[in-house]
């Protein structure tokens, strides 16, 4: 896949994908400096925005060549974690992220700071605008019907230039990750978070994942509208081998590429849907917030009344930052939420729109109390039995799995997933 001829009409810089081979670090290397030298950022000062450990991605190698590229060039360069509400790193975890030692931070990159986001800092914060009411109720066609504050890192106020540096996956809110959601929610206030996150409930991520254009997407592309500062970014298309494809432009214009590029590369097709799969997470996913992705990118081939096992020996909590509310409200389908609204409408939204991803869709009868979920949501993990019952899901001691056992059962209605949660299984239509 050849990105369309570079210029001001497509906002994009420089770039090259393709679902048939992986990029040479020289080509990677020549679209990195082909896109900044493209850019007027001479003595300017310059925020880079980039993932955390949760997202497979060579980020040392970006952090290397943008610091070769940058490092003399701009006034200042600065690396900022795009953590969401996911818990902060530490200085050892950071360095770790970029490739480089704590030593190294205080010799040779001592004048770059690694910085995390603080969502929940009032202090860390400003508020650049407020989406109307009505606009937000045009976007979502009606589902949404609140006026969204924009408030974001006020880092972003403090340099000349942004830029965003990460990969772009299927994503169970947006559609896909990438681009301007690298702001929202990555470096957003907990009001635009929520609602973002409750949209994407309410649409489900059964119907949403893997569509690029969707309503989430319109209102994050909006909000980013609110940031008086140069934007541009590097999107990449990667999986655990390697990188497929890289594209520099604007947030929209690069994103839009590697979308294309990744329903090639991170979507699997099957003919028919499976009665078990048991969905095997690396430990890059530490807690379940961001370890459920391996129930969002296999739900849809899980077969009605089937069951969906996430095994995660290593995974102990629900969530460092929202365990508690988890153990609250328990995993529901979404109109477990929407008809006892009253009950649920001022705990935070994006936990409730977790909650409804992991349980995945179903039915509830608010007169009878009946929850029907579509299929069995089951842990193999090492958080205990009755705290897994007590949040409405099913238990299997990790202990009593051999994932070499679940191999080349597919003829059986088996399906095993080695790396789960980047990679999207849907049905064939």
């Amino acid at each position: 896949m050849h990105i369309p001829q570079i210029g001001e009409d497509t906002q994009l810089l420089s770039g090259y994908g393709s679902p048939q081979r992986l990029l040479a670090p020289s080509e990677i290397e020549a679209i990195v400096a082909s896109g900044l030298s493209r850019l007027d950022l001479d003595g300017r000062r310059v925020l880079v925005i980039i993932p955390d450990h949760t997202r497979t991605m060579p980020l040392p190698l970006f952090f290397r060549l943008l610091t070769q590229e940058l490092s003399g060039r701009a006034a200042a360069l600065d690396f900022l974690v795009a953590l969401g509400t996911h818990p902060p790193m530490s200085e050892v975890e950071l360095c770790r992220l970029v490739g480089i030692t704590p030593e190294q931070l205080a010799g040779p990159y001592r004048h770059i700071h690694l910085i995390n986001h603080a969502w929940s800092d009032p202090q860390a914060l400003v508020t650049l605008g407020v989406i109307p009411r009505e606009e937000i109720e045009s976007i979502t066609g009606g589902l949404l019907s609140v006026e969204v504050p924009v408030r974001l890192n006020r880092l972003v106020l403090e340099y000349d230039h942004i830029l965003i540096c990460g990969p772009v996956f299927p994503h169970e809110v947006v559609g896909f990750s990438g681009g301007n959601k690298y702001f929202f929610p990555g470096i957003a206030g907990r009001e635009i978070i929520d609602i973002t996150h409750w949209l994407g409930a309410l649409i489900t991520s059964y119907s949403m994942i893997g569509t690029r254009d969707t309503p989430v997407r319109k209102v994050i592309d909006r909000a980013a509208a609110f940031i008086d500062r140069p934007r541009h970014a590097f999107c990449s298309v990667v999986k655990p081998e390697g990188v497929y494809g890289v594209f520099a432009g604007t947030p929209e214009a690069a994103f839009s590429a590697a979308a294309d590029l990744s329903a090639q590369i991170h979507i699997r097709w099957v003919e028919r849907p499976f009665k078990q799969v048991l969905s095997v997470l690396p430990e890059m996913y530490d807690e379940i917030w961001t370890g459920a992705k391996g129930m969002y990118k296999l739900e849809p081939v899980v077969a009605d009344n089937g069951e969906l096992i996430i095994y995660a020996p290593h995974i102990r909590e629900f969530s460092v930052v929202h365990g508690r509310i988890i153990r609250q409200i328990g995993y529901h389908v979404r109109d477990y939420f929407v008809k006892q609204w009253d009950r649920f409408k001022d705990l935070p939204w994006g936990v409730l729109a977790h909650s409804t991803h992991l349980r995945g869709v179903g039915t509830y009868d608010a007169e009878a109390g009946v929850e029907q979920p579509r299929i069995q949501v089951t842990l193999a993990t090492g958080i205990p039995e009755a705290e897994c019952r007590a949040v409405n899901l099913g238990y299997r001691d990790p202990a009593s799995i051999d994932p070499r056992e679940w191999a080349n059962r597919e003829d059986e209605g088996i399906l095993l997933v080695p790396h789960a949660g980047e990679v999207l299984y849907r049905l064939q239509p």
